[in-house]
């Protein structure tokens, strides 16, 4: 699909003047299981929470599709569960607010860990959609050299077509801020998938998948640099929580009574 037309803006002079980063650690994960790469999140989100590493940006694209459904969301409504069966697309739920969404091969995930520290602009759910989704609706435009948007809660979109969803997990030092980012992904089978939301930002007008989404035809690696620069994660992460993750993948994570509550 080609980027609809869009109206250039000129490269401004300076930068956007946001506060100077830390560096935090990165790290380039996907495991081929959805429920590991799910577990990855919590688990890493855990052990920062009890004191082990500092904040952390990790990458991580789906070899297959599955359905993630929002913290609070019921699946019945949400997804089309005869037609995940036909083309064997798994459903998990994950610990995060937000939507439902279809992940898989041509989506970038993206997740945060960032600390609650005092005086920090994550202190508060609204305010940090704000401090996180500025940088990279900055970032895409910067990238793309055409205006982005932020729009509803937490919607990146071109246009009036939404390309990045997100979503949080807050815990008491710190927090998980993930997203994804539509690059090249199979936006036909979201409409077979899922239904159209009946709670949905007002921006969306009722509007089907195939008319409110769009690819941002870029390569993953110059997405992958481009947010190790925006967040200055130059320290790769040598060990992960391996152990931790393959437990909450074996566990609640594939529980269907987690998957299947609402």
């Amino acid at each position: 699909m080609r980027l609809p037309s869009r109206r250039r803006i000129p490269r401004p002079r300076e930068t956007p003047r946001f506060a100077p980063l830390d560096t935090m650690d990165y790290l380039d994960l996907t495991f081929p299981a959805p429920a590991m790469n799910l577990a990855g999140d919590e688990a890493l989100l855990n052990e920062r929470e009890a004191g082990r590493g500092g904040e952390l940006l990790r990458v991580w694209e789906s070899p297959v599709y599955f359905v993630a459904l929002g913290r609070s969301r019921p699946a019945p409504r949400d997804v089309n569960l005869d037609a995940c069966r036909a083309f064997s697309v798994p459903v998990y739920r994950r610990t995060s607010g937000g939507g439902t969404v279809l992940l898989g091969p041509g989506c970038l995930n993206y997740s945060l860990i960032l600390r609650m520290s005092p005086g920090s602009p994550y202190q508060k759910l609204s305010e940090t959609y704000g401090a996180v989704l500025q940088k990279h609706q900055h970032m895409i435009s910067r990238l793309l050299g055409v205006e982005t948007g932020l729009q509803g809660i937490s919607d990146l979109t071109l246009g009036p077509r939404k390309f990045s969803g997100n979503a949080q997990r807050r815990k008491k030092h710190f927090l998980l801020f993930h997203g994804t980012f539509l690059l090249n992904f199979d936006l036909p089978l979201i409409s077979r998938l899922l239904p159209v939301p009946g709670e949905a930002p007002e921006y969306r007008a009722g509007r089907p998948h195939g008319e409110f989404l769009v690819n941002l035809n870029i390569s993953p690696s110059v997405l992958k640099d481009r947010l190790r620069e925006t967040w200055n994660a130059v320290d790769p992460l040598v060990e992960i929580p391996r152990d931790s993750m393959e437990g909450l993948a074996a566990g609640f994570i594939s529980d269907p009574k987690w998957i299947h509550q609402f």
